[in-house]
This record gives C-alpha cells, sequence and structure tokens, in this order.
C-alpha cells in the first residue's frame, strides 16, 4: 500500500509541476525582458563640412549604447563624387539609401545645409523617421530653397565671403572665414583642419523643399538653436522656428559658433540623449 500511495504523490507532484511550467516561464520571461534597444542616430553634415564633424560626440553616444551613421555627403570629405553631379537630389538619395540599410526608425539629425536635406529625406521616408533634430540648421518650408533662406541671413559670414570656382560649380571660403564661422571656438587643431575644407557644390542651393502635412508634417522635431552662430545666424534660426507655430516639440539654445559638436561636444551629447 505504501508503494501505491508513493507511486500517488509522484505522479500528483508531475502534474502539478507541469501545470505550473507555463506560469513559471512566464514570470522569468518578465523577470528578464531585455531593455528597449536605444534609437539609431543618422547624422547629416552641412556646408563646408564631412563626417569629421561628429568625431567628437560619435564616440560617447556609442559608448552610452546609441548607434550613430556618420557619412559623407556626396562631393564632400573623401566622397569622390564630381561636383557636376552632386545637386540636392543626390544628397537626399543617398540619405535616403543609408536610412534604408538601417532596421527600424532612426532619429535623423541634420546641421545647417544637412537641415534642408534632412526635410526633404523625411517627406520621402516618414515611416523610417522617428524624430527630426535640426542643429543650427536651415528649416524649410515647402516652396523655399536654400538660397532664398541663406540670401535673407544679415548675420552669417559665408554669403558675403564666398568666392565661386569652377565655372560656379562650386565655392570657397577663405581659411580664416573658415575658422572663424566654423572654429572660432573650437580647439587649434581643429582649426587647422576646419581651414582646410574643401570647396562647396553650389547646386543645392537652388533646389526648393517639396513638402506636405502627411509626411513631413506628422514627424516629431527639435531644433537646438546656437547663440553665437556666424554662419546660420541666431535671428534666422528663430524666424524658421517661428515659421513652424506649435510644431517643435522643444527647442535648446548652445551658447557656442556654428559648431556645436566641436565647441560643447558634452554638452550637446546631453541635449540629444534627453530627446531620445
Amino acid at each position: 500500500m505504501f508503494y501505491s500511495q508513493h507511486i500517488f504523490f509522484m505522479k500528483l507532484l508531475l502534474t502539478l509541476i507541469i501545470m505550473a511550467s507555463p506560469f513559471l516561464a512566464a514570470s522569468c520571461n518578465d523577470n528578464q525582458t531585455a531593455p528597449p534597444s536605444k534609437p539609431t542616430f543618422v547624422f547629416v553634415h552641412g556646408t563646408f563640412a564631412d563626417d569629421y564633424a561628429w568625431h567628437l560626440i560619435k564616440p560617447k553616444l556609442e559608448q552610452a549604447g546609441y548607434n550613430v551613421v556618420a557619412f559623407n555627403l556626396p562631393a564632400h570629405g573623401t566622397d569622390q563624387t564630381p561636383v557636376s553631379q552632386a545637386n540636392f537630389d543626390l544628397y537626399v538619395n543617398t540619405v535616403v539609401s543609408k536610412i534604408n540599410a538601417i532596421s527600424g526608425k532612426v532619429v535623423l539629425l541634420g546641421h545647417s545645409m544637412g537641415g534642408f536635406v534632412v526635410t526633404q529625406v523625411a517627406e520621402k521616408i516618414p515611416s523610417k523617421i522617428e524624430k527630426l533634430v535640426y542643429l543650427c540648421a536651415f528649416l524649410p518650408k515647402s516652396g523655399q530653397t536654400l538660397y532664398e533662406l541663406a540670401s535673407s541671413d544679415s548675420e552669417s559670414l559665408i554669403g558675403p565671403n564666398l568666392h565661386p570656382e569652377e565655372n560656379g560649380l562650386v565655392a570657397s571660403l577663405p581659411p580664416n572665414i573658415l575658422v572663424q564661422v566654423f572654429a572660432v571656438d573650437a580647439s587649434e587643431g581643429i582649426q587647422k583642419i576646419a581651414a582646410k575644407t574643401r570647396p562647396e557644390p553650389l547646386a543645392v542651393f537652388q533646389a526648393k523643399a517639396s513638402l506636405t502635412d502627411a509626411n513631413f508634417g506628422k514627424i516629431p522635431k527639435y531644433y537646438i538653436k546656437t547663440l553665437k552662430d556666424q554662419g546660420v545666424g541666431p535671428a534666422l534660426q528663430q524666424r524658421m522656428i517661428d515659421g513652424y507655430p506649435g510644431k517643435i516639440a522643444k527647442v535648446y539654445t548652445m551658447d557656442t559658433s556654428h559648431s556645436p559638436y566641436w565647441a560643447k561636444p558634452d554638452e550637446l551629447v546631453k541635449i540629444l540623449k534627453e530627446i531620445n
């Protein structure tokens, strides 16, 4: 009889274990749920710049667990695209290709002229953009050109000092102006690099932004305004912000020149972490 009772209790215990196993598994899964992955930043540089713009902030964000994608626009940095082919559509399509190669949505950031580019990218692939960040960047309305916005900027040193070259395909800035605009509050080593930037293709300045509320309009937007900017002046930055009343989720300010990623990289990283 003792043997029969032993077998009975063993079967009962086994049944209880089998019945409880789904709940135990669920409990384990609840305790071991992986934290949500951090978003991927895609950085788009501006005029007279290349992917070196991000060399201070990219590793800081990556160390904090973010993925960061930075690259050269056509005919910038080490990219060998002929300047005769470097136009707005090519810029936009280059960024779209980079984003489409990334799984999931991205946080898309544009600096300076890069703001004009990311605006059109967001219109083209809104489902891939989680947030838009404008870093002292051009934020156009539909139908505006980069030239229209830049030519209205009385605080910028870029327009008055441009020297057209190569039959008007590109323009350059004197080394001292490059430093004054992009690196006046950066280290001496960065100033030397900024002074040797490649001439800037000009075709992008004539392209018109084409935007809709259904695509570009629905994406959350953040603006980082620079208070000592002589590339995109603070007054123009504020006018562009004011052009989207109630549409900018938050405006941040940094007391820097046109390259906050060099002047105050830690502060910029802190802002980007707050946005995400």
